[in-house]
């Protein structure tokens, strides 16, 4: 947009406090805006899925920011990688990380979460109105619980059209969210978008959900 200076790219190893949670920063030099990803139990920053989007979205223009939600002790608790209130305690405080880093100024934030993580983004996102749009991946909205109505980001809920159960669980949780709001039905995709160029509609949906919300804001004073 003009009236805007272009900034420098980044593409750095950062560590997220107060823990010191390894990630990946990358944003491009003319980035409208930042997505943390937030990804799904049993996983980590390095999904491949997340991964590939997260690649994709960078090409677009958008920055991105992949972390590990848990460290590996707590990843050792099977009830850490459930607890969907302290994986949002994680996005929370990436986000005010992010917000006080004088390179992104201006740049709106976004968030993207598949499964577990998705539940995690909503709960995180009902408690501020930092974020400007939010994408779930074969999410689990429904694990967000009494925090849905609260959300006031733009969110958009991916399914995979085979993964019925979790199709079921959107559409119920799709109801209960009062803000701008979309389903959009993958054909043919199960639970982890495997078939053959599924995960690649996955990507023209966030993509185009994240350049229509995420605008550049102005930058502080």
């Amino acid at each position: 947009m003009s009236g805007h200076s272009a900034r420098a790219p980044m593409h750095d190893a950062v560590r997220i406090p107060p823990l010191g949670l390894p990630g990946s920063l990358d944003i491009p030099a003319e980035a409208t805006g930042v997505v943390v990803f937030a990804h799904g139990s049993g996983s980590s920053r390095l999904s491949p899925r997340n991964v590939y989007v997260a690649k994709a979205l960078r090409e677009a223009g958008l920055g991105t920011l992949l972390f590990d939600l848990l460290s590996e002790e707590e990843e050792a608790v099977r009830a850490h990688v459930f607890d969907i209130d302290l994986l949002a305690d994680r996005l929370s405080a990436a986000a005010e990380w992010l917000t006080s880093l004088p390179a992104l100024d201006g740049l709106s934030l976004g968030l993207f979460g598949a499964s577990t993580g998705a539940a995690a983004a909503l709960v995180a996102a009902s408690r501020t109105d930092i974020y400007g749009a939010i994408v779930s991946r074969g999410g689990r909205p429904d694990l967000a619980g009494e925090a849905l109505p609260l959300v006031a980001a733009p969110t958009l809920l991916i399914v995979g059209g085979h993964d019925q159960e979790v199709l079921s669980l959107n559409r119920e949780a799709l109801a209960k969210l009062r803000c701008t709001k979309e389903l959009k039905v993958v054909p043919g995709a199960t639970h982890l978008f495997e078939e053959p160029g599924t995960l690649d509609q996955v990507i023209e949906l966030a993509r185009a959900w994240f350049l229509r919300h995420l605008p550049r804001t102005e930058k502080r004073p």
